[in-house]
């Protein structure tokens, strides 16, 4: 993935209205990006290491399915979306650097707080904290990169930004199963949360702001900018007459609500429908059931999630160099293959065959990130990018976050008590009904090819 230039064209967007960005040295940038990779990857293993977690937990503190997606789903999501909103506008004004690295210390504090917790509703409020501190990473770094690099290089560096999900996930997975089958589910919340109280300190030591470096006029043009144009307000109504924008935050919150919503489950999937099969091929590797499923799962989806997401921003800004429609066709071409073999996968009738199938839709299950990121940022132009960062993930978590492991838990305990089916049954074909709702989004990633071109400004 190319995401290092040195050209004068890196120096500044070529709209007219866009402050003057100072050149990022090569090395400087590189160092940036792959921090910030760092910072998202402890993000997501910090949000996502419930969901490894989520039997443990179940059996210990006597929950439903329905409880369960309210943890590691809305509970978060209410506020992570919420307070995105504030933060976004601060980032516009404010020392994006000093954000990040205190969101950061906040989000990590609260996941190790979740170890400690002895109730759910501790658990429940823990969870909302670490919510509270992540509500300030992702607009803001979108932003900072946004300033980092070309518009003809903005899909591969946001692509590279966004594999924090998948390796957050990979580690939260893994190393959170091992660590629950070993030490159990409130140690595994307390280790978690080390690694970023630690890379706290490097981040604010460190990481650039580069509005800071601008000149006087510079500074004095963009304040002006803001005063002028730059209100959330005057955004929103910006992106009103950006039909683009609407069509692509609703598409990947579709996405978003079955990748989320199915896997919050899908480890309860492996461990209800195949126990005695993911217990023998534990037993293998000296592991046991939770540990096992935590590493070929999270390394498995980790593998396919990196390529995928590198393929995405890859395709999308190859493709998008002869024809800008290309950032709206990848992600909808994905949207419409993933879907039919996932009903194939979770109708396996073995645990090591729902694994193979389901290598297919991971592969492509993340090509959406890198022209997704990327339309947002080029459909306003610079002083309005953090907060539209924070509209479009706003829509996205909230659907897909907020609704998708509650929506999905909901499903699963209709399923088992409702009509009968019992919980592995509910909670296959909760998995198998959500996984056909991509097919909505490819149509409104379709839809957005019409108008991306007379929307991108920046």
């Amino acid at each position: 993935m190319s995401i290092i230039s040195t050209s004068p064209e890196d120096v500044v967007d070529s709209d007219e209205d866009a402050p003057l960005v100072p050149l990022v040295s090569a090395g400087f940038r590189r160092y940036a990006l792959i921090l910030l990779l760092a910072v998202y990857t402890v993000n997501f293993l910090d949000r996502q290491i419930v969901s490894i977690l989520a039997e443990p937990i179940k059996r210990d503190l006597h929950l439903s399915d329905t409880q369960l997606g309210l943890l590691t789903g809305l509970a978060f999501a209410i506020f992570y979306t919420f307070l995105g909103l504030p933060i976004a506008r601060l980032a516009e004004r404010s020392n994006r650097v000093t954000i990040i690295g205190a969101s950061l210390a906040v989000w990590s504090g609260f996941t190790v707080v979740c170890g400690l917790a002895t109730n759910y509703t501790q658990l429940l409020l823990a969870r909302i904290g670490v919510g509270v501190g992540e509500a300030g990473c992702t607009p803001t770094a979108h932003s900072l990169i946004a300033d980092y690099v070309p518009k003809s290089q903005r899909a591969s560096a946001l692509a590279f930004f966004a594999m924090g999900t998948p390796l957050g996930s990979l580690l939260g997975s893994s190393l959170g199963g091992v660590m629950s089958d070993t030490f159990g589910w409130r140690t595994a919340f307390l280790l978690a949360g080390v690694p970023g109280l630690l890379l706290t300190a490097v981040v604010f030591l460190t990481l650039r702001e580069p509005r800071k470096e601008l000149s006087a006029l510079a500074r004095a043009r963009m304040a002006e900018t803001q005063k002028n144009e730059g209100s959330f307000g005057a955004t929103l109504r910006y992106l009103a007459r950006k039909r683009t924008f609407w069509l692509v935050a609703f598409g990947a919150a579709t996405l978003a609500f079955i990748g989320y919503g199915n896997g919050a489950f899908v480890y309860s999937f492996y461990l209800r429908n195949h126990p005695q099969e993911v217990a023998e091929l534990a037993g293998h590797f000296g592991l046991k059931s939770v540990g096992f499923l935590g590493l070929v799962l999270g390394i498995l989806g980790g593998v396919m999630g990196i390529l995928s997401s590198w393929l995405g921003g890859v395709l999308a800004d190859r493709a998008g160099a002869r024809d800008i429609r290309a950032y709206m066709t990848v992600p909808a071409i994905a949207a419409l293959i993933s879907p039919v073999f996932a009903v194939i996968g979770y109708l396996q009738p073995t645990a090591i065959g729902t694994m193979l199938v389901m290598l297919i839709p991971g592969l492509v299950g993340s090509l959406w990130y890198g022209p997704v990121y990327a339309s947002g940022q080029s459909l306003v132009p610079p002083h309005m990018r953090a907060t539209a960062a924070s509209v479009l993930l706003f829509i996205i978590n909230l659907v897909g976050l907020g609704a998708g492991p509650l929506i999905v838990g909901a499903l699963s305990d209709v399923f088992a008590t409702g009509l009968g089916l019992g919980e592995a049954e509910g909670v296959r074909w909760a998995i198998i009904v959500t996984s056909c709702c991509t097919l909505i989004a490819a149509c409104l990633f379709w839809m957005a090819r019409r108008s991306i071109k007379e929307d991108l400004v920046s």
